[in-house]
């Protein structure tokens, strides 16, 4: 596992250096539908990364953002989970807030994550049971026991939730849920449905630094479903995740009807 996740990283880290060589340049862009933007780099970056993760698992399905599903995924037992460049919105703004993500799920749960974010010049890794990394120090979750003052990747906040603090937030979701691996937040929370691709190699992130991540709900979170969602997802500091699952609770059952 050690040595197949170095190889992971590296091919990563070879696709995070193409979307890096582009990311000044004139490339395509457009939306997919409103609000959801894409651009040639995405489809390059993601074409490069089939073709070479497939080659070092070849029994593995893939889903990913850039490439059309297909259900044969769901028969195997390995499944990579691969967004391109997540947090294009930022890539498109020249914004360092960005980063390649791939995951190797095995039986529906992420065994290796990687976040490959050139412009931030950080390098995130986790195996499964052998703990997350980034740029090779060691992470840990926050050691933070109470809800109020937890600090939350987010532009702005809600009046009920005035007690937290912002802190920065990059457009790339999976770079978010890092932050509460590092310890540089205490709690990321989405209540909406949402893509696995965007979670995947994160999630173990979390998970390997202590973090407490789960659904919207609270309950487990679970890879290479038929429709590739899961509803929201909530990652903390262990020590305030009941009590943010407890204040999400009215709006996660408002929002999961929609």
């Amino acid at each position: 596992m050690t040595d197949l996740a170095a190889e992971v990283a590296a091919i990563a880290a070879d696709a995070g250096a193409l979307a890096m060589r582009q990311w000044h340049t004139d490339f395509r862009r457009w939306e997919k539908s409103p609000g959801n933007p894409v651009c040639a780099v995405d489809l390059e970056v993601d074409a490069m990364l089939r073709e070479r993760l497939s080659a070092l698992v070849p029994d593995a399905g893939w889903l990913s953002e850039e490439t059309i599903d297909n259900a044969d995924r769901l028969a195997g037992d390995r499944v990579w989970v691969v967004d391109p460049i997540d947090g294009t919105r930022d890539y498109l703004r020249q914004r360092p807030g960005w980063a390649v993500s791939v995951a190797l799920v095995e039986h529906g749960q992420p065994v290796i994550g990687v976040l490959d974010a050139p412009a931030r010049g950080e390098v995130w890794l986790a195996r499964a049971g052998q703990g997350a990394w980034r740029n090779g120090e060691r992470l840990r979750v926050a050691a933070r026991d109470t809800l109020a003052g937890a600090r939350v990747p987010a532009d702005a906040l809600p009046q009920v939730d005035a007690d937290l603090v912002t802190v920065e937030k990059p457009n790339s979701i999976a770079l978010r849920i890092a932050m509460v691996a590092a310890g540089d937040a205490d709690l990321l929370a989405t209540i909406r449905w949402g893509n696995e691709w965007d979670i995947a190699a994160a999630v173990l992130l979390a998970r390997e630094a202590g973090a407490a991540v789960t659904d919207a709900f609270g309950g487990a979170l679970r890879f290479n479903t038929p429709n590739g969602e899961a509803f929201g997802v909530l990652a903390t500091a262990p020590g305030i995740h009941a009590a943010a699952v407890e204040r999400l609770a009215e709006r996660a059952r408002a929002g999961v009807k929609r």
